[in-house]
Parts: structure tokens; sequence; C-alpha cells
């Protein structure tokens, strides 16, 4: 491959093929994926913590409100279900709600039905940062895929479609 072609992950790969040459499980093409998968999401979550790195509201902040958005029941969830959504515990959910609250971004009711629940709602203002801050994030994402066609997304996505149907079975 012509060296204008060639980015960090080939010398990567080339190095450790030299290393594995007498080792048949080694397989250049597998590792070259592997890595620049790696590497994409690393820069996404770089590209993200720097959009959130000079506001009060934290990435942390949007995933939180990311989640209450898209549950089942949309714009709804008790803080355990918040919690179990984004992989948190219950009292790191609790905290992040305190910040939420405080801004003015969702609301704590209880249950009208269930007075031993607690509902989480977001507010108007809440609603409106969530669809900012998605909007933000397409951006960064597209900007990230710049680099391709229209017609080559479709071909990056069929390929791992297939890889990710491989292990749903």
């Amino acid at each position: 491959m012509p060296a204008p072609n060639r980015d960090a992950v080939d010398h990567h790969v080339a190095r450790w093929a030299e290393y594995w040459k007498d080792n048949p499980a080694y397989q250049p093409e597998v590792e070259g994926a592997i890595t620049r998968m790696q590497n994409i999401l690393k820069r996404m979550k770089r590209n993200d913590a720097a959009a959130f790195a000079d506001s009060d509201f934290t990435l942390e902040d949007y995933w939180t409100l990311h989640e209450l958005m898209v549950q089942p029941y949309p714009t709804e969830a008790t803080p355990a279900q918040l919690a179990e959504a984004s992989n948190v515990t219950r009292a790191a959910m609790t905290s992040r709600l305190d910040r939420l609250v405080a801004s003015g971004l969702v609301t704590r009711e209880v249950d009208p039905i269930d007075r031993r629940r607690v509902m989480v709602r977001p507010t108007a203002a809440g609603s409106a940062a969530w669809e900012s801050y998605v909007h933000q994030g397409m951006a960064r994402e597209q900007q990230l895929f710049a680099a391709l066609t229209a017609r080559e997304l479709v071909q990056l996505n069929a390929l791992l479609r297939k890889v990710v149907l491989s292990h749903e079975i």
C-alpha cells in the first residue's frame, strides 16, 4: 500500500505481523479492523468529553437525560430504572438526578398511584436541552465519518451489521 494511504494502524499491524510471522493464528486484517474501531470509539469519546468540558452540564448529565427521554415509556422513569439503563449505581443516579433537578431539567414526583415510587420526568427546559445536545452529538458523529461517501457508509453498515448479527444468534 502506498505510504500516503497508510495510517498508524497499518504500522501497528505491520509491527505485529513481523513479530507473529510464524504464527498462523495472527490475522492482520482482524487486528487492523479491531484497532481501527477502537481508535474511532476513542476519538468519539474524546470529542464528546470536549463538548461538555466547559459546561456545568456534564456528559453524565446528558446521558441520564438521554436515558430518560428514550425509555420504553418515554419521558418517565423511576430512579432505579434510570440507574439500570445507565449502568450506574442507584447512589450515582441519585447524585445525577440531584444535579438535573437543581438545574431545572427534570422533576421528581411521587407516583400518585403508588406513593412508594418516585417518577422522574423532564421539564420543558430538559426536553429542549436534550434535543439540542442530541443534534450537537449527531454533528460530531457525522464529522467523524466525513471521509466516507454516503455509499461507503451504507457498505460499512452492511459489513458491521453482518458481524453483529453473527453474534446475536
